[in-house]
């Protein structure tokens, strides 16, 4: 069975958390206390981070504040190539500088969604890939259909692998269908875990990481979850699953950010407020998550 554990020559497998950012009550980043959190997630058994990614809020991030969360993601992982950065962008070469940028930072490979400003054909696609792949470091792909609109199918991702342009796929669709087509199309192409409630589902059918949201709240209880599951032991994966699944749903909807920096909050870590536009949780949204966290909580105390 092909290692689902992080390597320095595969650093894109295992558990590479993708990080919340901790932001101040005046909005500003603030690096003392994610830098805290990047040691806090490797002490507790996670394999590296990934930071601006969606749950990074990259998005609302300045270039400034983008180079300088990468750098203080390295500094705190004690080796980069425990770093993947998120380098999606509107432009290629805007993607291509934030790759460049991860290299000389020291990063082991980087995270880029497809094109994501409008539906881009398979050639543009491939494009795109070549064109960031340039930078030199290892290129995972991110597909995300319902958000970017365009589908890194398996015959696509079969062919940006032949084309040396990516190494791994984080799979986000939720069809897991789609684990034994890729391993068939491209059987070389690494299956990384990309939603956090299809993750016993895709280690089962061969996955070899989990680019992970909900570990930024449990880290110790996700990774004894994430290493039963992939070792195929389903006497400790799947109740433990069941028991986490409420909480780990909450990654694959729209206000996921706010929903794990409020686990963070309740389980005595930094999350903090999130950037405009979005809005903190409210009603039934909060108290589910609050339910959810509690339920996760217990179970890792069995």
């Amino acid at each position: 069975m092909t290692s689902a554990t992080w390597t320095t020559d595969r650093p894109w497998r295992g558990i590479m958390v993708a990080t919340a950012l901790p932001l101040r009550d005046d909005l500003s980043v603030d690096h003392d206390a994610y830098a805290e959190h990047v040691r806090h997630l490797i002490a507790n058994g996670c394999d590296g981070v990934v930071p601006n990614g969606s749950l990074g809020e990259y998005q609302t991030l300045t270039p400034d504040e983008r180079a300088h969360v990468v750098r203080t993601a390295v500094e705190a992982a004690g080796d980069g190539a425990r770093v993947m950065p998120g380098v999606s962008a509107y432009g290629s070469a805007e993607s291509r500088r934030w790759a460049e940028q991860a290299a000389e930072a020291g990063c082991g490979s980087v995270l880029l969604l497809p094109p994501n400003a409008y539906r881009a054909d398979d050639d543009a696609v491939r494009a795109h890939y070549a064109e960031v792949s340039r930078a030199g470091l290892p290129v995972v792909a991110y597909n995300n259909p319902l958000d970017t609109k365009v589908d890194l199918v398996p015959s696509l991702l079969a062919q940006l692998h032949a084309e040396g342009s990516v190494v791994a796929v984080k799979e986000f669709s939720g069809d897991v269908r789609r684990a034994y087509e890729i391993a068939e199309l491209a059987p070389d192409l690494d299956l990384l875990i990309g939603a956090d409630d299809v993750l016993l589902e895709l280690a089962v059918a061969g996955a070899v990481g989990w680019i992970a949201g909900y570990p930024n709240a449990f880290p110790a209880t996700c990774a004894e979850l994430y290493h039963a599951a992939c070792a195929g032991d389903l006497t400790t994966a799947l109740p433990l699953y069941r028991a986490l699944h409420p909480l780990l749903r909450q990654d694959s909807k729209t206000e996921f950010v706010q929903a794990i920096k409020l686990s963070m909050d309740i389980v005595g870590l930094r999350g903090g407020p999130t950037r405009p536009p979005r809005t903190p949780l409210t009603g039934q949204v909060e108290a589910a998550v609050r339910a959810a966290t509690e339920k996760a909580r217990a179970a890792g105390h069995h």
